[in-house]
C-alpha cells in the first residue's frame, strides 16, 4: 500500500509530519494492507493564519483493488486530531466494505446447489416418494 500526503500553503509539509502521517496510516489500516493499491492524504488549514474551532481539516481517500475509492474528511481543532478522526473513520468505512463483500461471497447455499450430507439423498427420496402417495390418493 502505497500512502501519499499533500498539505496546503498554511501547513508546513515536513518531512516528519509525512512520516508521523503514514506511520499512523499504515499502522491503524494495516489489516487491509493487501487489499488496498494507495491512500492520499490531504490536511488543510481551512482558515489559515487565523484561529478557528475546527479550521483544520484531513481528507482521506483510499484506493482499494478492483473497488471504487472511498474518501472520509475529519475537521478538528488540531492537525493531530483531525488526522486521527480521519484514520478512524476511513477504517470503519473499510471494515463495512470489505464486511459486506465477504458476506456476499459467504452467502447461504442457493437451491439448485447440491449439499453432501450422508444419507440426505435417502431422506429427500423418503420425502418425495410421501407426497407422492398423498397426492395419488383420491
Amino acid at each position: 500500500m502505497q500512502i501519499q500526503v499533500h498539505s496546503d500553503k498554511h501547513i508546513e509539509g515536513s518531512a516528519r509530519l509525512v512520516e508521523w502521517v503514514s506511520a499512523s496510516v499504515a499502522s491503524k489500516l494495516e489489516r487491509f494492507d493487501d487489499e488496498l493499491t494507495r491512500i492520499v492524504v490531504h490536511l488543510h488549514d481551512d482558515n489559515g493564519a487565523k484561529a478557528g474551532a475546527h479550521d483544520k481539516r484531513c481528507q482521506i481517500e483510499a484506493r482499494p483493488k478492483g473497488l471504487q475509492p472511498l474518501s472520509v474528511t475529519h475537521k478538528s481543532e488540531s492537525l493531530e486530531q483531525s488526522i486521527d478522526g480521519a484514520i478512524e473513520k476511513l477504517h470503519h468505512a473499510l471494515e463495512h466494505q470489505f464486511g459486506k463483500l465477504r458476506s456476499k461471497r459467504a452467502t447461504p447455499l442457493q437451491a439448485d446447489e447440491a449439499v453432501d450430507i450422508p444419507g440426505q439423498d435417502a431422506l429427500l427420496r423418503e420425502d418425495f416418494l410421501a407426497e407422492e402417495q398423498l397426492r395419488a390418493l383420491p
